[in-house]
């Protein structure tokens, strides 16, 4: 069967108390100065077949094809429309009563039956109260539609967001391993002593990048700890030719931050940094202020040198809207004979 009319079947019962209740009204109001308990019977029948057709007019056809379609104009008219004939419709009732039940003796009427102001004003107000009742109705339905619509709408929106930092990170990782395993190779062409050290570096390195990069936080100590890492295989490639700062303050141990975040800028430090005077100079600086990690890597570089930065800082940036929209700050600037990265973004103690 029909799902429309099984739900209509499932309502039937409802209607036919509310129009019974009706019914009983009409009777009881209208039977005020009368003992012709035949002719309420008829006159309420006949008002609350008045009531039923009309509401469902305005229920079922005039609301949601006029009204809620916002077809103002064409509502109004029908609504008239409807109004005649309610008019006329009581009218006939009046008359009814008056020609069958009374003989033309007007005055033996009840004074209520016989007050056509009265009726019609009875028939509008069960109408009022149906049309009322569907429009509130409908109007929670539509609310409640268009929450949901919302909430898969973000749910969708989140989901794209999240393959999106998915892919970005993918990006991160081998353009990060690309450059490190560059340096071990040229180490193992000179068969250093200190490959295997360099080897040990980086196995914790790939441990960090395959088995913590997907989670949401990681502690702000184990970033830290793998720049360290990546810091000491830059040494073993640079050796004389580098001069490295690392400055961390007011770093606590339950402070956390979204993995793999810093790393990126501390690599671009040293990729796209310049040699002055035979020297690459890389400043880093972190610094904790209340719930707010500010951090500062600076680098020699000539000027343009760092105008192409590859896919490392466009993806972090990226990476920065989808994690901490309109929270944080960062700024990219290249000076004279340096290169500054400076961010600032909200963290969170995990005590």
């Amino acid at each position: 069967m029909n799902t429309a009319v099984l739900k209509n079947l499932k309502k039937f019962p409802l209607h036919l108390l509310f129009w019974i209740v009706v019914w009983f009204f009409f009777s009881s109001f209208f039977s005020v100065g009368s003992k012709n308990e035949n002719f309420i019977f008829w006159f309420s029948s006949i008002l609350s077949t008045i009531a039923i057709a009309s509401s469902y007019v305005f229920v079922f056809h005039l609301i949601p094809n006029f009204l809620i379609a916002k077809k103002h104009w064409q509502f109004m008219l029908y609504a008239f429309y409807a109004g005649i004939f309610i008019v006329c419709a009581v009218l006939m009732t009046v008359v009814f009563g008056f020609v069958f039940f009374y003989n033309l003796e007007f005055q033996q009427m009840p004074a209520l039956t016989k007050n056509s102001g009265v009726i019609l004003v009875c028939v509008l107000l069960i109408i009022v109260l149906t049309s009322a009742f569907k429009i509130l109705k409908d109007t929670y339905k539509s609310l409640d539609e268009k929450k949901t619509l919302e909430n898969k709408f973000l749910k969708t929106q989140l989901q794209l967001k999240e393959q999106e930092l998915k892919f970005l990170k993918m990006q991160i990782h081998p353009h990060f391993l690309f450059n490190t395993l560059n340096t071990l190779y040229g180490f193992a062409l000179k068969k250093s002593e200190k490959a295997p050290e360099m080897i040990l570096k980086l196995s914790s390195l790939l441990d960090y990048i395959l088995y913590q990069v997907d989670k949401p936080l990681v502690l702000l100590q184990d970033e830290i700890g793998h720049i360290e890492d990546y810091v000491s295989l830059e040494k073993f490639r640079f050796q004389e030719r580098l001069q490295i700062t690392f400055n961390k303050d007011l770093i606590g141990e339950k402070l956390e931050i979204p993995p793999m975040l810093l790393l990126p800028f501390v690599e671009n430090a040293f990729k796209h940094g310049t040699q002055i005077d035979g020297v690459l100079a890389v400043n880093i600086n972190l610094k904790v202020d209340e719930n707010e990690l500010d951090v500062t890597i600076e680098n020699t570089a000539k000027n343009n040198e760092n105008s192409k930065k590859g896919i490392g800082l466009e993806n972090i940036k990226k990476r920065l809207e989808m994690l901490h929209p309109k929270k944080h700050f960062l700024e990219i600037s290249q000076e004279e004979k340096v290169f500054k990265v400076n961010l600032k973004i909200p963290i969170k103690n995990e005590a």
